[in-house]
């Protein structure tokens, strides 16, 4: 429903004028529109202890020169962040590159983006998106591996059958997998559709990264496969200098804290941009509690 709800164009300009405001109820899920604003959430979270990792949100661009126009927006996020003296972490999706009109055209901006990123010392994480372009973004990965680029990491998602064997293929490479359940409604061809299902997976999947790995990041709000990481890296004798866990911006930030204060790493994605409606639509698919954030939010500003 709630990827339906996306494309609607009537929405989309509904949460353009109410959305974004100081007090708007997206403001919750995404720390602005422009990198300022990004760069401000982003300091804030560092001085509490918070790893960080930007993300300029946009996916699936119709055209060349829109893709070419987002990584020019990434190498220039790149001069901000390094500017502004915060952590030189970014995440990027493929089609807002390009991936969906010419992979050889998104393989060429993917470069121009590392290339900076790699004499300034920034780490980048290639998102994983929906099924039809999971072999192709690892392929991508692939190739800039094999051109010597050290400073690229990937995500999987634990939903999709074929992700063991990815995490097993990631690893064989040495590159840093960040292990995410999915946020993407995939068919039952490709995909487990239980919430047990893939919870399991992602546990199976999750001891793969903690023992072959190289810093695997746990990227999950749920507190039970929390504690499942903790347990089993504390049994393998693991320490928690090896591997990182990963949340999203303004979700369980009460278990973010716990996390911290109990000495392990923490990375908090900051998403940001003018394109961060489908973004903020996956996020509240997700979990319950995000949707009746929004209308409480909703309901306080119509009473306002």
């Amino acid at each position: 429903m709630f990827t339906l709800l996306s494309r609607s164009a009537s929405l989309k300009r509904f949460a353009s004028t109410y959305g974004m405001r100081k007090s708007g109820f997206a403001r919750r899920f995404i720390a602005g529109e422009s990198i300022e604003e990004a760069i401000e959430a982003a300091r804030t979270l560092q001085a509490r202890g918070f790893h960080l990792a930007l993300d300029y949100l946009g996916e699936s661009v119709s055209t060349i020169a829109k893709a070419t126009a987002a990584a020019r927006e990434y190498i220039r996020l790149i001069d901000v962040i390094e500017a502004a003296g915060i952590e030189r972490n970014i995440s990027l999706k493929l089609t807002q590159l390009g991936m969906a009109i010419d992979r050889a055209t998104c393989v060429d901006n993917l470069r121009r983006i590392l290339e900076p990123a790699a004499r300034h010392q920034f780490f980048v994480r290639i998102d994983m998106e929906n099924s039809p372009y999971t072999e192709a973004t690892l392929q991508v990965f692939e190739t800039l591996w094999g051109l010597e680029y050290r400073n690229i990491g990937l995500a999987l998602q634990s939903s999709q059958f074929r992700t063991e064997q990815d995490v097993r293929r990631m690893n064989e490479l040495g590159a840093r997998v960040r292990l995410v359940k999915g946020a993407y409604k995939e068919p039952s061809a490709v995909a487990f559709q239980q919430k047990t299902d893939v919870d399991a997976a992602y546990v199976r999947q999750m001891r793969l990264l903690l023992d072959h790995g190289v810093y695997p990041a746990i990227a999950t709000h749920d507190p039970a496969i929390i504690a499942e990481a903790r347990a089993y890296a504390t049994e393998r004798g693991i320490s928690s200098d090896k591997f990182e866990f990963q949340m999203l911006y303004g979700v369980r930030r009460d278990l973010q804290n716990e996390l911290v204060a109990a000495g392990y790493r923490v990375r908090v994605y900051v998403p940001f941009g003018k394109e961060w409606f489908p973004y903020f639509m996956r996020r509240l698919g997700e979990r319950p509690a995000n949707v009746w954030f929004v209308v409480r939010a909703l309901l306080s500003e119509g009473r306002t």
